[in-house]
C-alpha cells in the first residue's frame, strides 16, 4: 500500500482531495506543503498531495516555489475539489452564542458575506489550517466557539454542522496534484493532458516573455495557467510557471518545450498528466500529430538530397 503525505492535520481539504485521488493509499498528514513534499523526496513517502491554485485566491504560492526549487519531482495527477465551508462548534453550542471565529485566512476571505450577515458581532481569528482550526474547538475549554472548513474537519473531531455551504460563491474549487519522486515512466497521453513547467529567463530584455511565449504559440499549443515568480536576485527578477494543453510525448509540445530549452537559462519539467476536467485542446490546421509528422518527412527528403 503506498504512503502519500498531505497537507494536514486530520480533516483539511487536501485529505478530501487525497482520497479521491489515491482512495487506497496509507494516509500521511503533514505540518505544511514543504514538510509534505520533502517527505516525497526523501522517500519517507511514495508521494505527496499539495494545493497547487485556488479559483478565488489564485497560485498557492509556497507550492509554486517548492515544485520550482525544491529536489525534482513530477505531477502524476490532479483533481478540482469544489471548496465548501461549514459552520463548526461543539455539541450544544447555538449560533447567537458565538462570539470567537478560528479559521484560515483563506476560508476568512471566501465566507466574509456570511460572517458579515450572520456573524457581525463575532471576532474572526486566523488559523494555520481549517483543519487545524477545527481540532482546536473540540477542545474543551477552548478559548474559541466555533471553526470555519470542510465538512470532514467535523467528522474527525467531534463538531456539529451549525451551517453548510457558507462561502460567498458556491463554484470555488481547489487545484490539487499528486507529486512523486522521477524515475518511472509518464503517465500515458490520453488527449485531454496537461504538461507543467517551469522556466527561468537567461537574461531580462525587451521581449524575453514574448520569446517564451512564442514557442507555444507557433505551435498552436495554448497556455492554461501562467504564473510569475521572483526569484530573490533583486527587484524585477522573475521566472514562470506554465501549465499547457498537451502531452509532452506529443510533437507540438515536445518542440515547444525544446524551443524554451534552447532559449533559457533552465527549464524544469513538472510532469505531463491527464486534465482533471477531461478538456481536449482544439488544435489549428497544422498543428496536429500527423502534420508534424508529415513536415518531418517532407525535411528529411530534402536534406537527403530528393526534393
Amino acid at each position: 500500500m503506498p504512503k502519500i503525505a498531505y497537507l494536514g492535520p486530520e480533516g483539511t481539504f487536501c485529505e478530501a482531495a487525497l482520497r479521491s485521488l489515491a482512495p487506497e493509499a496509507e494516509r500521511m498528514p503533514s505540518a505544511n506543503v514543504s514538510a509534505a513534499l520533502a517527505a516525497a523526496r526523501a522517500g519517507e513517502a511514495d508521494g505527496a498531495v499539495v494545493p497547487l491554485e485556488n479559483s478565488v485566491e489564485g497560485a498557492i504560492t509556497v507550492t509554486l516555489d517548492e515544485l520550482a526549487w525544491g529536489g525534482a519531482l513530477l505531477i502524476s495527477a490532479e483533481l478540482l475539489l469544489p471548496v465548501e465551508f461549514s459552520l463548526l462548534a461543539r455539541p450544544g453550542t447555538e449560533i447567537p452564542h458565538i462570539k470567537r471565529v478560528y479559521t484560515h485566512p483563506a476560508a476568512i476571505t471566501q465566507c466574509r458575506g456570511y460572517l458579515a450577515r450572520e456573524l457581525p458581532d463575532a471576532v474572526v481569528i486566523a488559523a494555520p489550517s481549517t483543519a487545524g482550526a477545527a481540532q482546536e474547538v473540540s477542545i474543551p475549554g477552548s478559548p474559541y466557539d466555533a471553526a470555519i472548513g470542510p465538512a470532514i474537519a467535523g467528522e474527525h473531531y467531534g463538531l456539529v454542522e451549525l451551517a453548510a455551504r457558507i462561502g460567498d460563491r458556491d463554484d470555488t474549487v481547489t487545484r490539487f496534484v499528486l507529486v512523486n519522486r522521477p524515475g518511472g515512466p509518464l503517465p500515458a497521453p490520453t488527449g485531454a493532458d496537461r504538461t507543467s513547467l517551469v522556466a527561468f529567463l537567461r537574461d531580462d530584455h525587451p521581449g524575453a516573455l514574448l520569446e517564451m511565449l512564442s514557442e507555444f504559440a507557433v505551435r498552436g499549443v495554448n497556455l492554461t495557467r501562467i504564473e510569475s515568480r521572483p526569484t530573490g536576485d533583486g527587484i524585477g527578477r522573475y521566472f514562470f510557471h506554465f501549465d499547457a494543453e498537451g502531452h509532452v510525448a506529443e510533437a507540438r509540445v515536445g518542440e515547444a518545450l525544446s524551443g524554451l530549452h534552447r532559449l533559457c537559462a533552465d527549464v524544469r519539467f513538472l510532469g505531463s498528466y491527464p486534465r482533471a476536467d477531461r478538456v481536449s485542446p482544439q488544435l489549428r490546421t497544422g498543428t496536429a500529430e500527423p502534420d508534424f509528422a508529415e513536415a518531418a518527412d517532407w525535411l528529411a527528403r530534402v536534406r537527403s538530397g530528393e526534393g
